[in-house]
């Protein structure tokens, strides 16, 4: 074999390692560096939007926001836009709207958009605009006086999940604190849990969960995979009120080491209150949880 025979010999070693070597690299590689898309709950920033929609969602996405959760559909709108214009809106500002909060309408008979009151046009107008999932994000006091009140819940929630289902869609519930006080012995959040997994997944609020006392690991164990989706909001140290995400006394680190037995594809920040502007507020927010590298 002469020298130029051994180069080439070498150099084709050297290429043969290093293709079978390149997608290992490349999967390392994207595993270190590609960050999450981190989704913001709009809800954080109710008052902008009611003054300036786009100019608001354009601060969104230059903060780099990617995904985002929805509030307030009512007849046919969201944020008064249809859901064409609506949709046309977050395209080109680089905006995903996976996911979008919905009231139970039962109390509120007359505000369409509900579970309880066209639904099924709600379930479509998410479609068209390329959610993935509708959620109850609230009960109102009159929707839960009693733990009979939650037991009719059951049932709406796998009818509501069933149309959501046939749709493409996924139905889930959105917590706060109240469901983790019992009522007649019995815990409310334990008889939402127990809806069809298939039909209705849960949304876990973070602060909410905290608030009532407990810990947000013991649940994911609780109920494995079921909550494929949460809200990333922080506690004051001081007065447990709301505060921006990694500023708190919130362990992250742990809950997020747990994301796996969650089941969790998309988390979303929020706020309900800020004691600074909003816009400000979820600038920090944003910072802190990109620096989480969750």
């Amino acid at each position: 074999m002469n020298y130029n025979e051994k180069i080439s010999r070498k150099s084709f070693m050297k290429a043969s390692a290093f293709m079978l070597a390149a997608p290992m690299l490349s999967k390392l590689d994207f595993a270190a560096k590609a960050p999450s898309k981190i989704g913001l709950q709009l809800y954080t920033l109710r008052q902008d939007l009611s003054k300036d929609l786009e100019g608001t969602l354009k601060k969104v996405a230059a903060i780099g926001y990617k995904e985002v959760e929805l509030f307030g559909y009512n007849d046919g709108k969201f944020f008064g836009k249809t859901p064409k214009e609506f949709k046309a809106i977050l395209n080109g500002l680089g905006l995903d709207p996976v996911s979008g909060h919905y009231g139970a309408g039962v109390q509120m008979k007359d505000q369409k958009g509900t579970l309880s009151n066209d639904w099924q046009r709600a379930v479509d107008d998410a479609a068209a605009i390329g959610q993935k999932y509708v959620n109850c994000a609230y009960l109102t006091d009159g929707e839960r006086k009693s733990i009979e009140d939650y037991k009719k819940y059951v049932d709406l929630f796998n009818k509501s999940g069933e149309v959501a289902k046939k749709a493409g869609l996924q139905f889930g519930y959105h917590n706060h604190d109240f469901e983790f006080k019992k009522m007649d012995g019995q815990l409310p959040y334990d008889l939402i849990a127990s809806t069809d997994p298939d039909l209705v997944k849960l949304e876990l609020d973070l602060y909410w969960i905290v608030k009532a006392g407990l810990d947000p690991v013991d649940l994911f164990k609780k109920y494995p995979g079921r909550f494929p989706l949460w809200h990333v909001k922080d506690m004051d140290k001081g007065d447990q009120s709301f505060a921006e995400v990694g500023t708190g006394s919130i362990d992250f680190k742990k809950i997020f080491d747990a994301r796996k037995i969650a089941g969790m594809t998309h988390f979303f920040v929020e706020q309900d209150v800020a004691k600074i502007p909003a816009l400000e507020a979820i600038d920090i927010s944003f910072k802190n949880v990109t620096k989480m590298k969750v």
